[in-house]
């Protein structure tokens, strides 16, 4: 008879990120290792935190490895280390934003390899999650012996949208100190507030925390209360910060004095100790939550405040609406400054209901004290350890088939072939070749590049961002509005070549700016890219050129992803689509399925952009068309080894005439590697990201030749291959078409590395890509 006897929980390690590290996930981790280390001293907690920097954090002794955010290595190592280490269960905190991969999927590669029981806490539970965070989530819970949430939304999401086991479920509150229940008198000297009414909001300072609605508010308020002071507490979130400076806070303080209350409005802008925190609600008369955003599942500051028995006012969000029920609090509507004003005014008004509303909250929040919560995990704890006992899961690591391991991403020579100016056109060798000047072709190129590596680790993100401001001003030069037109060639000096470019350079300009306004957190680069891409549109149906057509479609479509309602944009998409396919139907015949009587260069974007044209407006001919022009292009230049061989630059292939496959070019593995994934992503045949992987691994090496393309020490890519010789020189198309395969491929299969699981256990058959 077996022995179902466990044996104790020894040794716990938390994952997410940790103090210092100024995020509330760092806080909350910090705080529940804390927390649980004191209930039982048996237990062995450490750390297993995760840098979104390269040079980490002056962490304290229970941290024992790190994690670097985007590389996915690392996270297989910290399993490996686990796992070597004999520890009984793994505390995973999860927030979709501090692990790296599409939606965060990194995490998975780790909870794959583990061979303890896992205890997920989800600080972030979507109610309309997009398809790659849904699947991360649905995953990362089926690795899970039990998942926490601190709400009953929560619960009631990760149950009727996730599919979630209501058994695996448990609710925990989000845990909060135990303090005394004391008069707000008692500190406000601190503060320098005796005598006075005292407002608070704190956290990190972000646009959607709404406290312009409170300084809209304060006039009302000071003319019934006119010694009340409001302090806001809290750094700016660091990736505000790094996208938009102090832009809010700098706003909200031109508004306080536009309002003639700037005396009454007190920024403390740092991150506040624990201490110091509990001190600031201690001094609070009334706590105020305005945040403009329905979807927030939890909320720590919230929790605090409630707990200490503060009466309180917020909008409608869902853990609001939840935590400040039967009494223990206020509701107001979004965005309502006269409702903020007539409820801080009814609270100070009205003591006894004040007092009141403090006791059911104080009350309330005895259930949410950490050493109660910190119960609750270690129990949780024992009945994950009880169900992994019952059903062992042994590490999926052996069964999943990892992709080959890519050259990590270097931005080296695009920094060296970029001066002030742009990223110069061509290159001697690795040198940049002045005499060849700039295009607006390879700006746009490179500005695609740096907005895809805006969610990129640190260093490469940072990187990105600088080199990102030449390029876009560099289009916003080439940009000619008395012509309506992009120039194109410009020489070393500055001077332009000509006062109209080619069809094909103001499509990819259009790319570049589409691109932009669809994906950037930049406000300056999204608000000049508007101007530009709004002017330089409509001219496109004047064109002629179908790859012209092809790169429009491409830029039109990355706008569409945020700003779904343009009907200009709509409708230019759906007249190039029509365009696209009546060229194809025109020109293709049973054994040519092709748009021209010529292959040439960059032809895989052809069928792609009709490919999103008919996915845009669910037209399966054009989708048929598109599919079949594409399978078509890449029989043709696949050999029967299973390398490419692309159609050569020089000579082209002709319709009825000998193909010509002389100067291959790096343009065309990237357009082969873009256009089928995306054709992946519609049709869920893996067959396409096979041919995508076999095109991009074209550059590295697997053609005719034997040789690499992709210069690792240098981060550039060679020009081309000849038929006994590669090009040497590494000019900006080259390099930059290597760079933004090699990111879509690694975004790929990053999506890959957790939907192999879901195939395996037949939960589901393919998995989407971007």
């Amino acid at each position: 008879m077996a022995n179902n006897k466990l044996s104790p929980i020894k040794s716990v390690a938390f994952i997410g990120s940790y103090s210092p590290r100024q995020c509330g996930i760092a806080t909350f981790t910090t705080d529940l290792l804390k927390a649980i280390s004191e209930k039982n001293p048996n237990v062995n907690c450490f750390v297993v935190p995760v840098n979104d920097n390269d040079e980490g954090y002056d962490y304290p002794p229970e941290v024992r490895f790190e994690i670097q955010e985007q590389n996915i290595d690392t996270y297989r190592t910290a399993a490996d280390f686990l796992n070597i280490n004999g520890v009984d269960l793994v505390s995973l905190q999860h927030e979709y934003g501090i692990y790296g991969g599409t939606a965060g999927s990194h995490i998975l590669a780790l909870l794959r390899e583990l061979r303890m029981p896992v205890v997920t806490t989800f600080h972030t539970v979507l109610k309309d999650p997009d398809t790659y965070q849904r699947k991360v989530l649905m995953e990362i819970a089926r690795l899970s012996e039990r998942v926490v949430v601190m709400s009953k939304t929560a619960v009631d999401f990760l149950r009727d949208i996730y599919e979630i086991p209501a058994e695996k479920i448990v609710l925990i509150h989000h845990g909060i100190p135990d303090v005394p229940f004391v008069d707000p008198h008692f500190y406000k000297d601190q503060f320098g507030v005796e005598g006075k009414p005292l407002l608070l909001t704190f956290g990190l300072l972000s646009a959607n925390k709404g406290i312009e609605n409170v300084i809209n508010a304060l006039p009302k308020i000071l003319e019934k209360y006119p010694d009340l002071v409001y302090f806001v507490v809290g750094a700016t979130h660091p990736n505000v910060i790094r996208h938009e400076g102090e832009d809010y806070r700098l706003r909200l303080r031109y508004l306080a004095r536009q309002k003639g209350v700037s005396d009454h409005l007190v920024f403390y802008n740092r991150f506040v100790s624990m201490k110091e925190l509990i001190e600031f609600i201690g001094a609070t008369d009334i706590y105020i939550t305005p945040y403009l955003n329905q979807a927030q599942i939890v909320s720590g500051t919230l929790a605090y405040t409630v707990g200490a028995g503060k009466p309180v006012i917020s909008t409608p969000y869902w853990y609001a609406e939840e935590l400040l029920a039967d009494g223990r609090g206020i509701i107001v509507p979004f965005a309502d400054s006269d409702a903020i004003a007539k409820k801080v005014i009814y609270l100070l008004d009205n003591e006894s209901e004040r007092h009141a509303m403090r006791k059911k909250a104080y009350m309330f929040g005895r259930e949410m004290i950490w050493p109660v919560s910190a119960q609750h995990y270690l129990d949780t704890f024992k009945a994950a350890s009880h169900t992994r006992a019952l059903s062992p899961r042994l590490s999926t690591s052996k069964s999943v088939n990892r992709p080959i391991d890519l050259p990590a991403l270097k931005l080296d020579h695009v920094e060296r072939m970029t001066d002030s100016t742009g990223i110069f056109q061509h290159a001697l060798f690795d040198i940049p070749n002045f005499q060849e000047g700039y295009t607006t072709d390879d700006n746009a190129r490179a500005l695609i590049l740096c907005v895809m590596l805006e969610n990129a680790d640190a260093q490469l993100q940072k990187k990105a961002h600088k080199l990102s401001g030449p390029y876009m001003a560099f289009l916003n030069y080439a940009y000619n509005a008395s012509t309506g037109r992009f120039r194109n060639f410009m020489a070393f000096d500055r001077h332009w070549l000509e006062e109209v470019g080619s069809e094909d350079s103001h499509g990819r300009a259009i790319w570049a700016l589409g691109t932009v306004l669809g994906r950037t957190n930049s406000q300056g680069m999204a608000g000049l890219s508007s101007r530009i891409f709004g002017n330089a549109l409509p001219i496109v149906k004047t064109f002629t050129s179908p790859r012209a057509w092809a790169y429009t479609v491409m830029g039109v479509h990355e706008y569409l992803k945020r700003f779904g309602g343009d009907r200009v944009a709509h409708d230019t998409l759906s007249y190039l689509g029509e365009q696209l396919l009546r060229l194809y139907n025109t020109v293709s015949s049973s054994d040519w399925s092709w748009f021209e009587d010529v292959v040439s260069y960059g032809n895989a974007i052809l069928p792609h952009a009709l490919l999103i044209c008919g996915t845009a407006l669910d037209r399966t001919d054009m989708k048929e068309a598109a599919l079949k022009s594409l399978r078509w292009l890449i029989d043709l230049q696949q050999t029967d080894e299973g390398y490419f061989s692309f159609i050569g630059n020089q000579g082209l292939y002709r319709r009825n005439r000998e193909r010509n496959s002389s100067d291959q070019q790096p343009i065309e593995a990237q357009s082969t590697v873009s256009a089928c994934l995306y054709a992946y992503s519609v049709t869920n045949d893996m067959q396409w990201y096979h041919d995508g992987r076999s095109a991009f691994e074209w550059l590295l090496g697997r053609n005719h030749l034997g040789q690499l393309l992709y210069v690792p020490h240098t981060g550039g890519c060679r020009d081309g291959l000849h038929p006994n010789a590669v090009n040497q020189n590494q000019g900006a198309e080259s390099t930059l078409a290597y760079l933004i395969s090699s990111v879509e491929i690694q975004l790929f299969e990053s999506m890959m590395e957790f939907t192999s699981s879901y195939q395996q256990n037949g939960e589901a058959e393919h998995a989407p890509v971007a």
